[in-house]
This record gives structure tokens, sequence and C-alpha cells, in this order.
């Protein structure tokens, strides 16, 4: 990996031993220079930013899934808007993902997470009390909207600071991630109960622990702010290429969004199903509440070592189809013996569901740049989040006519198949500047079409 040039100079990456910050920014506490705060004391601001962002990345959500009854009935919802809303999250994912990069480009990637952190905690707070349905929904997209840029602009802040350390920074962040989704689904009850049994301070208690992803952020936010007015004399290092590579035009970046769409596919067909699998096999509801916990759980280890593991390779493939077997045998032992084998299962398909981290990190492998970075990620996570959408709905329309589960696990087991493949295809060693140079060098050359060579083979220049 190389660092990333802006204008005419190359930002300097931070690193845990301490050379210069990549700001290079005085007078924030964000400079590499010495003269106000320390490299050591910068780069910890910043990985607890990386941590606590990672943290509030999924709470809003599986909060809300943990009191989606109590919330039902606190406002008088019927069984089709509870719908919408355990649909809404993909989709605001995916359409406010969109204009992540383009913040970015005018604001800087820091500014932007902080204030996307910021419209978390003020989502979070103001849902549980607008006592509409419509009010609640609105709310919650705010949250989700903040949470949808944070998505984005984590691979492009790990590309952007740490561009040696990029398995490492975003195992530490999936795994954060990891934590936070599953601490939520776990203690969100509970702590209803200890704050007195009320729905809503159940929900509004999130908003403290995003409040707190909020002021790591600031000194960067502040850098961007004054480094964007020229009032430091490095102020050129702080801004992001405007351009990018032309990201529709890789077949790399094609295959690295359908491979993030159909892992969040699993992934949602995984945490919103799986239980109701198990309970339908004669497995205790408690039970099959405690398996889906320990699938989610997986994700925390697993999360930091992946990535660590893929940065180190150069192709990802083989930890592409070592998931994806892990997959497909849960899914087979969950059609031949679900309860038998349930906790064998679980654990298959937690190791399964650890895609997700390792589609983040090859978004940050893929391009040289954090400007590519930013693009490609906007790109593979919106069209992703898209494509997840039908998935857990088209399950649920199986089971109900089917009365079983034998076509949603073979929907299951068929949608692994391609996730496999495309996989293979987004981990070869290739970064997306890369490849689209050579597509336009090409159609500029007409080198890029094939021609007989002796023989008969087919070459291509």
């Amino acid at each position: 990996m190389v660092p990333e040039k802006t204008g005419t100079t190359a930002s300097t990456p931070i690193r845990s031993a301490g050379p210069p910050i990549g700001t290079g920014v005085s007078g924030t506490g964000v400079s590499g220079t010495g003269a106000s705060g320390t490299p050591a004391w910068t780069t910890r601001l910043l990985i607890a930013g990386i941590v606590l962002t990672g943290l509030n990345l999924r709470p809003a959500v599986t909060s809300l899934g943990a009191l989606l009854e109590e919330v039902r009935d606190g406002l008088g919802m019927g069984g089709s808007v509870a719908g919408l809303l355990t649909s809404v999250p993909p989709l605001c994912f995916a359409v406010f993902g969109v204009t992540a990069s383009r913040l970015a480009r005018r604001f800087g990637p820091a500014a932007v997470v902080c204030g996307g952190m910021a419209a978390v905690t003020a989502g979070l707070v103001i849902r549980p009390y607008t006592g509409t349905t419509a009010g609640f929904l609105a709310a919650s997209a705010l949250a989700l909207m903040g949470i949808a840029v944070g998505n984005v602009l984590m691979p492009v802040i790990v590309k952007r600071w740490f561009p040696d350390r990029v398995g490492p920074m975003t195992g530490l962040y999936s795994m954060a991630l990891a934590l936070g989704t599953a601490g939520a689904a776990a203690v969100t009850v509970p702590v209803t109960g200890a704050l007195g049994g009320g729905w809503r301070s159940g929900l509004a208690v999130w908003s403290v622990l995003s409040a707190a992803a909020v002021l790591p952020w600031i000194p960067f936010a502040r850098a961007r702010d004054a480094a964007s007015t020229g009032s430091t004399p490095t102020a050129a290092a702080d801004h992001d290429a405007p351009g990018g590579p032309p990201i529709p035009r890789s077949r790399t970046a094609w295959a690295l969004a359908v491979f993030f769409g159909l892992q969040a596919t699993a992934a949602y067909i995984t945490m919103g199903w799986m239980p109701q699998i198990f309970r339908d096999a004669g497995v205790p509801a408690g039970t099959a509440g405690v398996l889906l916990a320990v699938t989610m759980v997986m994700g925390v280890p697993l999360a930091f070592v992946i990535p660590r593991l893929a940065a180190r390779l150069p192709h990802q493939g083989p930890i592409v189809v070592a998931l994806g077997a892990c997959g497909l045998a849960g899914y087979a032992g969950l059609y031949v013996s679900p309860a038998g084998g349930a906790w064998a299962w679980a654990l298959l398909l937690g190791v399964s569901n650890c895609a997700f981290p390792l589609a983040l990190t090859m978004v940050g492998l893929r391009a040289r740049t954090s400007a590519g970075v930013a693009r490609l990620s906007a790109f593979a996570q919106s069209t992703g989040y898209l494509l997840s959408i039908p998935g857990p709905l088209l399950v649920g329309v199986l089971y109900q006519h089917s009365g079983g589960w034998g076509l949603p696990l073979a929907l299951m087991t068929g949608l692994m198949i391609p996730q496999i493949a495309v996989g293979v295809v987004a981990g070869r060693d290739r970064t997306v500047e890369d490849e689209t140079a050579r597509r336009a060098d090409g159609a500029a050359t007409g080198h890029d079409r094939p021609h007989p060579c002796p023989g008969g083979a087919q070459v291509r220049d």
C-alpha cells in the first residue's frame, strides 16, 4: 500500500510507533510536528474514534429488534408497518451511503463521521418520544443516515491514516461493530427493566454511547475546517483528490458490490429467521435466542482475525471459499437435523457471517488512495445493500407458502454459490485505479480487443 498523495503533498500515515500524523495540521492537536500534541496521543484519539464509531453502527437496529413488540403496542403500529421497520435499515444504508463519498470530498471524512455520529445521537434521542409512527420512522431514518455514512467512510478513515495497517485496523473496528451488534441485542431488555421497564428509555439510552463517539472526531473535523480555509501551511495536504477512478467501469468493483450484497442477504436472513427455524424444529424459544446470540458473538473474535489474515494474502479467494463452505455446511445441517446439531450449525453460520469484515477489508485493499476507497466503498455498500433488501422478504414468502423450511434453505444455499464465485473475483490482487486505467488505455488505443495469433489462440494486449 502506498500513502495517498493529495495535490503535491504526500499525506503521512499514522503508525503506532509514532511517526507524523497524516493531517499535518498544527494548532488543533492533530499535528505531527511536535509543536502541539504528540503523535502517540493523536493516534490513540483516532483509534478511540474508530472503535467507538464501530460500536455504534448497529445498536440503533438491534435495540429496536429487542423491543419491537413493545414499540408496536406503544405506537399502535400495524403488522405491515412493523415489517417496514425491519426493511428500513438496508434501504437507508443504500440511499444515504451514496452521498458519503461526496460529503467526504467536500468536508473531509473525519468531519462527516463526526456529523454522522451526531445524527445517530439525535435520532436515538428523538425517536422514542415522537409519539407517532411517522415521527418514529423519520427519527429512525435520521439515525440510520448517520450510520450509513459511517459504514461507507470507516474504510476510508483506515486507508487514509493507516494505509499500511488496513487489515489490523479493519479488524479492530469490525470487532467493535460485532460487539455493538451482539451487545445491544443482549442487554437492551435487561437495561430497559433496570430503567423502569419503559421501552422509550430502553431505546433512548443508546444515545449516550453514540454521543461519546462524537467527541474523538472533533479535533480531526476542526483540522479539516482549518485546512479548507487555507489557514495552515499544509492546508493542501488535507484535501482529497476531487476525482477518482470511474468505479462502475471496474469488474472488480462490481464483483465486490455483488459479494457485499450477497453476504448482507445471508446475514439478514440469519438474524431474522434462524430462531424461527430452530423453534419450528422443537428447540425452546429461549434456547433459540441463545443460539442466535452465539452466531452473532462469533463475529467478535473472528472480525479481528480475518481482516489481519486477509491483508497478508495477495488473493483473498481462499478465505472467501472457506467462509462459504461453512455457510453451506450450516444450511445443510439446518435441513438435515436442525435440532440435533443446533449448536454446530449456529457456530458454522457465525463463521460464515464473517464475510462482512472480509468485504470491508477488500474495499480497503482494492483501491490505492483514500479517494478511491471512498468511491469504491460507497458504490459497493450502496449497491450491495440494495441487493440485500429482497432476500429476507423472499424467505418469508417461501416459508409462508410452502409451510416448511425446505425451499427457504434451498434459496439460502443457492445464494451462497454465487457469493463464493464473485468473492473469489473480488479477492484478486488488483486495484480499481489500475483496472480502470487499463480499460481506458485499451479503449483509446483499440488494444483491449482480443486478436488472433498463430495457432488460433486469442491474446489481449
